[in-house]
């Protein structure tokens, strides 16, 4: 259920344990890396963090070189940008992880032209899934419609052995569940009600060329606004603004520019001010962390297992999603393929909430500190306070120490364990040392090697 990403992935990996993959899409895909009404975040920023990038390419082996050759951005952390956190600039040492930045749909349309390749795989375009067959005990298939009638058009049946929800956050699985007696899971919610928009541009000064890529301000819970341009592949940037509840940015050409003044340093409304808009803004809204523990016990009826945002859903500023899709996919993959296990609906559902647990970690690390951030899961846990003091004081230390940042990014592109962080010449730097300086302004370029 779901074409986009995680659903793409999980069918390119359930293909090679299958007769028939069938792949039932709301939307009609179009022709070509362009934007669709089923995936309300495509007109974003989107990053594939460097987990996400080896993720895709085990299951895909060359599509990273087809990423680059269709142009998409790749972005050397920290050396390519220049990042504001916590009151303090990063120094621009050079790049010990990249990410690609181009847009969400130029990669999307590379995996589906793969995955679709397939002839075990098909699709049901224009098709909305309006329930679940089976009982408490298992799921058996789900109830199709055509999305070209009405709501009261005929419903048909699609039975399967296997049910996969890759339909993102606005799933309707729970309701579905219940109609045929199921439990369901338990969700774990932080909202800190984050909201943003995002527009095209295209700058004019040069600002955004050559050693500089792009800007990023981090929000933190003394500095809740926070915004950025990131490289599109066709040299034009994204540019984000966002705020919290009851300080939404709004979607006007001036005020969208405007906005940008509330950032700590007047660095992107200038560029905004003299850009050129390309697009309208759009604005969005979800941005809560959700996460179904569908791997407890008795939470799920066999014969259908969640991934992607419809397992879990993290807020979008952190840019997690696409990686978590594809570690999920391959997550899935290994559980399957094990041979010392049967792959039951309860083992796979754990392996692929495991895959996501480092983000969920980080992004509902995060947000739980953020003022008015509301939900079940804000309080965290008693022994979450001492960890807090020594990852408030990692974010101190790695914008101007490179040991501590080298660990720092590569646990945020969830490409090393949070246990990276605790190793001992990070330890010495973080205990032991004052932070170090870093710049005053803005760094206009990168540090040589050995600076």
């Amino acid at each position: 259920m779901g074409g986009s990403l995680a659903g793409m992935l999980a069918a390119h990996v359930l293909a090679g344990h299958a007769d028939r993959v069938t792949v039932v899409e709301r939307d009609r895909f179009p022709d070509g890396p362009r934007a669709r009404p089923g995936v309300p975040q495509g007109r974003h920023p989107h990053v594939l963090l460097e987990a996400g990038q080896v993720a895709v390419e085990s299951l895909l082996p060359g599509i990273l070189a087809e990423l680059r050759a269709a142009g998409a951005p790749r972005v050397g952390m920290p050396s390519d940008m220049v990042l504001w956190q916590n009151g303090r600039w990063f120094r621009r040492t050079p790049a010990t992880t990249h990410i690609y930045t181009g847009s969400r749909a130029q990669l999307e349309e590379l995996v589906r032209r793969r995955v679709l390749a397939n002839p075990v795989i098909r699709v049901e375009e224009g098709t909305d899934v309006v329930g679940l067959l089976g009982d408490a005990a298992r799921v058996r298939g789900v109830v199709l419609r055509d999305r070209a009638g009405d709501a009261r058009g005929e419903q048909r049946a699609l039975e399967a052995d296997l049910v996969v929800d890759a339909s993102g956050s606005a799933t309707k699985a729970l309701q579905w569940l219940t109609a045929i007696g199921a439990e369901i899971p338990h969700e774990e919610t932080i909202d800190t009600g984050l909201a943003y928009a995002s527009r095209i541009y295209r700058g004019k000064s040069g600002a955004l060329d050559g050693d500089t890529l792009g800007y990023y301000v981090y929000p933190s819970p003394d500095q809740v606004h926070a915004g950025g341009a990131l490289p599109l592949e066709d040299g034009s940037h994204l540019a984000i603004v966002s705020g919290l509840r009851g300080d939404e940015p709004p979607t006007g050409d001036d005020e969208f520019v405007t906005y940008a003044k509330r950032l700590p340093h007047p660095l992107l409304h200038r560029w905004l001010d003299e850009a050129e808009p390309l697009s309208p803004a759009f604005g969005y809204r979800r941005t809560a962390n959700v996460r179904r523990r569908y791997d407890v016990a008795g939470s799920c009826p066999a014969g259908f297992v969640a991934t992607g945002d419809a397992l879990c859903t993290f807020n979008p500023i952190y840019g997690q999603g696409m990686a978590v899709a594809a570690m999920s996919a391959v997550a899935l993959r290994d559980a399957l393929a094990d041979p010392r296990r049967t792959p039951t609906t309860r083992r796979v559902q754990r392996a692929l909430l495991a895959a996501s647990r480092q983000a969920w970690d980080i992004s509902a690390g995060a947000d739980r500190k953020m003022p008015g951030a509301i939900g079940n899961a804000v309080a965290g846990r008693p022994a979450d306070r001492a960890a807090d003091w020594y990852l408030g004081r990692v974010q101190e230390c790695a914008p101007g120490d490179p040991v501590v940042g080298r660990a720092f990014r590569s646990v945020l592109t969830l490409s090393a364990p949070v246990t990276a962080l605790f190793a001992p010449p990070v330890a010495r730097a973080v205990l032991f040392r004052p932070p170090a300086t870093t710049p005053a302004e803005p760094p206009v370029t990168p540090e040589e090697t050995g600076a």
